[in-house]
């Protein structure tokens, strides 16, 4: 297990995360008012800033040393002289919650120098938990999870861009099975940890808070994370978007890898 300072983190924004999931469950089918940013592109929601005031309130007042860094907090460049920080997606999945659909989850991390040191998923409608912290195992309700060993009926399961997997070689595109396409980014890698799906390709423009929780979570239970260069993501930089990332178990890494642009 781990231990020391991220096992108290762990704790701390675990005990968060479900105080957060709580309150954006409460507004879930309820028809939350909601509002567009980024030019109409994406939704927010009543939920998304009620969970977040409750989040900030709960970690700033237990570290105060710590930065913050959250999808519905107007960013703060003092941030970046921290080493230690929050990252935070308050309801990972809005499409999914405004719509009534159950896969959406609040997503919390420490990020310390860089990395993710503890994480936590909370997905209430489904009655999902996963945590991790930096030495220990993952989890999902409590149990171990681990990201699958193998190919299964000789079929490589994905989640990825319909768009993207056509250009793939037509013998390779027999080799896939595509699940359907799940809106939350941060689910879909949870997916991976615990064995659902062997992969997935993240299309560009993906945030720090979209990724940081179940960055960590997916390589505690033996996966990766990585940009088409094989690199590990760096977080709390300048700029918190991510070029195109590819995420799995390390056949499905292995296997998917050569096919994607370089």
């Amino acid at each position: 297990m781990a231990t020391g300072n991220w096992q108290d983190d762990l704790e701390l924004i675990r005990d968060a995360a479900r105080q957060a999931a709580e309150i954006a469950h409460g507004f879930f089918g309820n028809a939350p008012e909601v509002w567009w940013k980024n030019e109409g592109r994406s939704p927010v929601s009543a939920a998304d800033f009620a969970a977040n005031d409750r989040l900030q309130n709960l970690l700033l007042k237990a570290r105060p040393n710590y930065g913050w860094l959250s999808e519905e907090t107007d960013d703060d460049a003092a941030r970046l002289s921290v080493e230690t920080l929050f990252v935070i997606d308050p309801i990972d999945g809005t499409r999914a919650f405004i719509n009534g659909q159950k896969t959406w989850c609040v997503s919390v991390a420490v990020v310390h120098r860089g990395r993710p040191v503890a994480g936590v998923l909370v997905a209430p409608a489904l009655e999902e938990e996963f945590c991790a912290a930096e030495g220990g195992p993952a989890l999902k309700n409590g149990r171990p999870i681990a990201v699958t060993a193998g190919r299964r009926d000789d079929k490589l399961v994905i989640a990825a861009d319909e768009s993207l997997v056509k250009k793939f070689d037509p013998a390779f595109r027999e080799e896939i099975h595509r699940v359907h396409h799940v809106p939350s980014l941060a689910y879909r890698l949870a997916m991976v940890a615990d064995g659902r799906i062997d992969g997935t390709i993240v299309k560009r423009n993906s945030h720090d808070w979209d990724l940081a929780a179940a960055d960590l979570i997916l390589e505690r239970a033996g996966g990766i994370l990585q940009d088409l260069d094989g690199n590990r993501l760096s977080y709390n930089r300048t700029e918190v978007s991510h070029e195109m990332l590819l995420a799995g178990a390390g056949h499905a890494v292995v296997s998917l890898a050569p096919h994607l642009p370089g």
